[in-house]
């Protein structure tokens, strides 16, 4: 009988160990000349068994398919789980059936195992589970590695390559198969450099590239590093002390930080400035540009100049039709701009008493909120001076040597990461502005001149800039303008709605 020889690891690593590709070739090699058969083909690869995509086996089940039209084909594997380890398998399935069939015949060689047409239900039985062993054995691998991980994220441990700037390392020869992290002395100033030019404001990432390339910094692969690069390195949190896992979350890691907490946010405060920038200036420019939407199949509307035989210049916008299910119709700019003066005109109906009586109100709502406010700022200053004693009380007790090094880099370090907790929240409460009724103030003065306002912008772009602060949604139907306003001049609309609102004192404010 003619025969294919399948043997298969997982991974690279398994290729040097005793469930190497050699040795399962050579002992699929033997049985064959003890049974006789003529291997007509020999397939080695590494591939998981467990995963749904198996490019390799595919091609492997193809050949057996071809081969075994002819003649029956003996596949021989040197165990069960070298098939597969996924029960749920449905290549598993296939062949299955093709052996009861008496199409070819499965042979597992230290398994002492035989499918074929002739198959007892005890056979089957075993066959089954041996399938059932080697699933299990790959799902009880699985779990236990989901549980380290898990183990090493509440340790504060990174399981992923080292980011550029930092170092793996051995934690000494009794523990060789541990890593540490520690900050690259020969990039780790690079790193911190990148992040200090772009706070600035005053460099982009090619620039701050150039530079840091120009003074050595390299990839890994000790390649020069590209701008990508540059702006992955400036998003990633884990050189202020959070990492990120994309499936878990993030978590305070335990190693050095290569920037503070106040530089890394002052650099995505730059960077999410830069992305609401225009890349570059427009050749042309229109007051909706960008904003619309066809109301029909969802496509954007475009504009575009026209000129009548008069010499009057005219603005129109149509459905770029890009799923073709649109007939072009267009949209005088006029007359879509009517639907804004309407909400324009309700804000200037808004009185002054109106405004000073919305302001007064809320200065009084608004008392338990500051109360509120002082009272946190101070609990957060309690609790960091509380921390920063027990720190300052290890420190002495590590200089007494009550305590050994490693106790002592443990504790402060957990102290370290509640500190910097603390300094962030401090940080949002002192930023936050309460005093609602000078924003409140604001908001109205700004809604009640808003036609004013927008009619004294000279260009396309600034009136645009203006409709962006006030409508969201904009969809054209037909030829009629649909939106809702943005918050909080929703709020102010519905107050120009009704102007009776301040005779109810049992409202909700």
């Amino acid at each position: 009988m003619k025969s294919i020889s399948v043997s298969r690891v997982s991974t690279e690593e398994q290729r040097e160990a005793g469930n190497s590709l050699p040795a399962q070739i050579e002992r699929i090699k033997s049985y064959c000349e003890r049974k006789d058969f003529k291997i007509i083909d020999t397939f080695s690869f590494d591939e998981s068994a467990y995963k749904e995509k198996r490019d390799e086996f595919d091609k492997l089940l193809t050949y057996i398919k071809e081969k075994s039209q002819k003649e029956v084909i003996a596949v021989c594997f040197d165990k069960v789980d070298r098939l597969s380890r996924n029960i749920f398998d449905k290549r598993l399935g296939e062949l299955y059936e093709m052996a009861l069939n008496g199409i070819i015949e499965l042979h597992f060689v230290s398994d002492n195992q035989i499918i074929n047409g002739n198959l007892s239900a005890t056979e089957k039985s075993g066959f089954s589970m041996n399938l059932v062993m080697a699933s299990y054995y790959s799902n009880a691998i699985s779990d236990n590695v989901k549980r380290a991980f898990e183990q090493k994220r509440r340790n504060g441990e990174w399981t992923g390559p080292v980011k550029i700037g930092y170092l793996n390392v051995s934690l000494g020869e009794a523990q060789r198969l541990r890593k540490d992290i520690i900050i690259d002395p020969d990039k780790g100033f690079l790193v911190n450099k990148i992040f200090e030019m772009y706070a600035t404001g005053n460099y982009s990432y090619q620039t701050i590239r150039d530079e840091v390339t120009g003074l050595g910094l390299r990839s890994k692969n000790d390649k020069e590093i590209s701008r990508s690069v540059i702006e992955t390195i400036i998003k990633d949190s884990f050189y202020c002390g959070t990492a990120i896992s994309k499936k878990y979350g993030s978590y305070i890691h335990k190693y050095p930080r290569l920037i503070t907490q106040e530089l890394f946010d002052k650099c995505q405060q730059v960077r999410l400035k830069r992305l609401k920038m225009p890349s570059k200036q427009a050749s042309s420019d229109y007051v909706f540009k960008g904003l619309l939407e066809c109301q029909n199949c969802g496509c954007s509307m475009s504009p575009e100049r026209k000129i009548k035989p008069s010499g009057k210049e005219y603005v129109y916008y149509s459905c770029t039709n890009a799923k073709g299910v649109c007939k072009r119709e267009y949209v005088n700019e006029n007359v879509l701009l009517k639907s804004v003066y309407k909400v324009l005109n309700k804000f200037e109906s808004i009185s002054v008493d109106v405004q000073d009586g919305l302001v007064s109100e809320l200065r009084k709502t608004t008392e338990a909120e500051v109360a509120f406010h002082k009272s946190q700022i101070n609990r957060i200053r309690d609790d960091y001076r509380n921390l920063k004693e027990k720190d300052d009380r290890l420190l002495e007790a590590y200089l007494d040597k009550s305590i050994t090094k490693d106790i002592y880099d443990k504790k402060h370090q957990e102290y370290a990461d509640k500190l910097q907790l603390l300094n962030i929240e401090i940080e949002e409460y002192t930023n936050a502005d309460y005093e609602y009724q000078t924003t409140v103030a604001t908001v109205i003065s700004v809604a009640r001149r808003a036609r004013e306002i927008f009619e004294n912008c000279s260009e396309p772009s600034e009136k645009r800039a203006f409709l962006n602060m006030l409508l969201q949604n904009l969809v054209v139907n037909g030829k009629n303008l649909e939106f809702s306003m943005l918050s909080p001049f929703d709020l102010v609309l519905e107050l120009s709605d009704s102007p009776n609102w301040l005779r109810g004192q049992d409202s909700n404010l």
